[in-house]
């Protein structure tokens, strides 16, 4: 089989397209043949080598994959032959609150990935997908769309009428944008591209600001709402904390689901969190009883994930010259295999 390896180190330079034996299921098993998947910004830390996770090289990244399954190892419930299905990111996480054990088992780091073009997982490691769902989509579902659902319908207790504050066009934030209009909820979109500005009011939402024109974006949330947003999904990280804080409504929540700008904050006032007896969540994605659940959504209001661009496996370091490029792409970028 083809799979895509880092040979001996961190970097793109080291992404080699490779020759590997097909694995073979063991005891509660199955071997997935995967057909596309999906890149997320936790891939390119760990390629590149900023995120410490312990991964042994040879190694096999990408976190995100959908495929069917081609056989089964003895014991095997859960699944037969020929059903589609995608990986669950936290191979242990299956139901309740994040624990420390289950970060331990995550695929693409410091689990073997799947940019391979078959790969084992344990039966309850993976999920079925939407019938309605091409391979490339379903491929976008495991990190970015169930981080947005964990984040807004399970912990946020998302509900009609409320306001969510979305930053860029992302995977998570134009998921978090389809989530929210399905839940009846109103959407201020923030990103610097007045053109993808325009495309996330073509799928629905209610406003938009140009960071970029009007670095006061909080406060013109504020102004928007009279008097703040229910939910920010914050996926800048140390740069952006402050002012999503400051965008809340009193008892309002924000959800860090990334870090874009940075880890540390050098200065912070604490303030702001106690005059808006704000809830300050993080995420470690979803379990996969969430991810049952998004997707039973998903197939009921057949939804379509958002893609900018597919690439075939033999071109996955462009894939990922356009991803860390940050700006140039809105949705998800996917790779064929």
């Amino acid at each position: 089989m083809k799979a895509v390896q880092l040979k001996n180190g961190f970097g793109f330079e080291e992404l080699t397209l490779t020759e590997l034996d097909i694995p073979v299921p063991g005891r509660l098993e199955v071997l997935i043949r995967i057909r596309a998947a999906s890149l997320n910004y936790r891939d390119l830390v760990i390629i590149n080598g900023v995120m410490p996770i312990g991964i042994q090289f040879p190694f096999i990244p990408l976190s995100d994959g959908a495929g069917e399954i081609v056989a089964v190892g003895e014991g095997v419930t859960k699944f037969q032959v020929g059903q589609r299905v995608a990986a669950n990111l936290q191979q242990k996480f299956i139901g309740g609150s994040t624990r420390a054990e289950v970060l331990k088992d995550s695929l693409g780091g410091p689990l073997s990935g799947v940019a391979a073009e078959y790969i084992v997982l344990h039966e309850e490691g993976v999920v079925a997908i939407p019938d309605h769902l091409s391979w490339e989509e379903a491929s976008t579902l495991p990190i970015a769309a169930l981080t947005a659902w964990s984040m807004l319908m399970e912990s946020g207790g998302l509900r009609a009428g409320d306001t969510v504050l979305l930053q860029g066009t992302g995977g998570v934030s134009i998921f978090g944008l389809q989530f929210s209009l399905m839940a009846g909820a109103r959407v201020i979109i923030t990103s610097s591209s007045n053109d993808k500005l325009e495309r996330a009011k073509d799928l629905g939402a209610w406003q938009t600001i140009n960071y970029s024109e009007v670095p006061e974006w909080d406060k013109v949330a504020l102004e928007l709402t009279g008097g703040g947003v229910d939910h920010v999904l914050d996926v800048g990280g140390a740069a952006t904390m402050a002012q999503s804080i400051n965008a809340l409504r009193t008892g309002g929540t924000v959800s860090m689901v990334g870090f874009l700008s940075g880890l540390t904050i050098p200065e912070f006032d604490v303030t702001s969190i106690l005059q808006k007896a704000a809830t300050i969540r993080g995420s470690q994605v979803g379990n996969r009883e969430h991810f049952e659940n998004m997707n039973r959504a998903i197939s009921h209001h057949r939804l379509h994930p958002v893609i900018d661009r597919v690439f075939p496996l033999s071109r996955i370091g462009e894939a990922f010259a356009l991803l860390a490029e940050g700006k140039q792409y809105f949705g998800k970028i996917v790779v064929q295999l």
